[in-house]
């Protein structure tokens, strides 16, 4: 397979396929293997794709790639070859100045939405870093961008913190790909101006050029790792980054090293396979199984991953509606929001985080530190479990849904008996072929509920 067949191959108009279960490699080092226990536990990470390109509410980075202009570049105005484009994107760092940041507010509602882990983009494909780093110019704390003064200017660094004091996991996002420097999208190549999501020119032919790249990109995954406190997983992006294609930045070795002072951390190279995708990665999409293996979709809130202007925002029905079909199928939901260019969260992202949370406090236990459990789901009964209990999700798609006083809960196990996880009310049940009956009170309440989960004492 080409260079370009691998990169079609994994990702299109900016979405990422994901890697086959079957091909999943499960790591031999035992840190790890506890690590991804943890993972499993969590169910629910907030992630956050945040950088200068907020300012103009687009796709993030896609449109600096020429081979990818006709689906990224709608609604601007560039010219023939984008390269005045170009130039504007890469410079809005220095315009970008989000003064109503503020990483404790950010924090607070992470934790009152019930998210157990973050995942935010230290740095995308246009090269932009949101630290302090050594390696680059191209950051957030450089002289040439306005917020380099701000108390909170080393974003990472703060966000990371305000988050752990709260118990929350960190998770780094990086894209091994970077359109912004040198070489990597090097000059005067034969190529032109036209670029796309690979290298300006072969590596193979260019080895010395290439060994370059792999060192500043070595050097900035272990300075994320080494300055920014614990790192429960690197999330690496820009899947055509890999040794199948010629692009090998040999992430193991430096994975290796890194887990010499990080014992443990989780490593996610998606799409790539092998020892260092400890998890796959679905993306804007949810397997239509159990993939018996560790996993994660990541999903917008609203339309976009980025920030956008006059987005609409999923309900926090619809959310809870997948992260029970996500977790009854052995997954975590990764929820993204795009943070708005002057440093705050959209008011249509935070009321749904908000709603999540409310009733996740009630019925959380359904859903953190779950296990799969056969038959799963069937038609709007979604199943858990954990600690011996069977947990029983009838879902309500829908605020005008029925709600019947008669409930068949098709679970073919040992039942001794059945009670109400939000108030622990015990109520009848009958078994018969194929499952158990439940009788529930009438139903009052004008607005169905998101769902009504039952706890199976067996």
């Amino acid at each position: 397979m080409t260079e370009k067949e691998i990169t079609e191959e994994v990702v299109e108009e900016g979405v990422h396929n994901y890697s086959a279960a079957d091909a999943y490699v499960w790591p031999a080092d035992p840190k790890v293997r506890q690590k991804l226990e943890w993972f499993q536990d969590q169910k629910l990470a907030l992630m956050m794709h945040w950088g200068p390109y907020s300012q103009l509410g687009i796709v993030e980075s896609w449109a600096l790639s020429d081979a990818d202009a006709e689906w990224s570049r709608k609604g601007i105005d560039w010219e023939a070859s984008g390269k005045e484009f170009k130039e504007q994107y890469f410079g809005l760092n220095r315009t970008f100045n989000p003064i109503r940041f503020d990483p404790e507010r950010w924090a607070d509602l992470a934790e009152e939405a019930g998210i157990r882990y973050l995942l935010f983009t230290t740095k995308h494909h246009d090269g932009f870093c949101m630290w302090d780093s050594r390696y680059s110019d191209y950051k957030i704390t450089a002289e040439d961008c306005p917020f380099h003064t701000h108390k909170y200017a080393d974003i990472c660094g703060h966000l990371f913190e305000a988050f752990r004091k709260r118990g929350i996991g960190i998770g780094a996002y990086f894209s091994k790909a970077d359109w912004h420097v040198d070489s990597y999208w090097k000059k005067g190549c034969a190529r032109g101006d036209y670029m796309w999501r690979g290298p300006s020119y072969d590596p193979a032919a260019r080895p010395e050029e290439w060994e370059c790249f792999v060192t500043f990109t070595q050097n900035q995954i272990k300075e994320l790792a080494a300055r920014y406190g614990k790192l429960d997983i690197m999330w690496f992006d820009a899947g055509w980054v890999c040794p199948q294609s010629g692009q090998d930045i040999r992430l193991g070795e430096v994975i290796d090293e890194i887990r010499s002072w990080q014992p443990g951390m989780l490593c996610a190279d998606r799409t790539v396979g092998g020892p260092y995708e400890n998890y796959i990665t679905p993306e804007q999409c949810v397997p239509d199984q159990p993939l018996g293996v560790p996993w994660e979709s990541c999903i917008t809130l609203g339309t976009s991953f980025s920030f956008a202007y006059e987005d609409t925002y999923k309900k926090p029905r619809e959310v809870i509606l997948l992260l029970i079909d996500i977790v009854a199928k052995g997954g975590n939901l990764a929820i993204n929001v795009g943070p708005q260019p002057d440093g705050r969260l959209p008011a249509g992202a935070v009321e749904s985080l908000k709603g999540m949370g409310r009733w996740l406090k009630l019925y959380g236990d359904a859903i953190y530190g779950t296990r799969v459990c056969a038959p799963y789901k069937k038609g709007n009964i979604a199943f858990t479990q954990k600690d011996g209990k069977v947990y029983a999700l009838e879902l309500f798609p829908e605020e005008g849904s029925p709600v019947p006083e008669e409930v068949f809960l098709p679970w073919e196990g040992e039942v001794k008996k059945v009670s109400l996880l939000d108030c622990g009310k015990e109520v009848p049940f009958t078994a018969g072929e194929g499952g158990i009956l439940v009788k529930m009170p009438s139903f009052e309440e004008e607005t169905a509920p998101i769902a009504r989960v039952y706890v199976l004492h067996r």
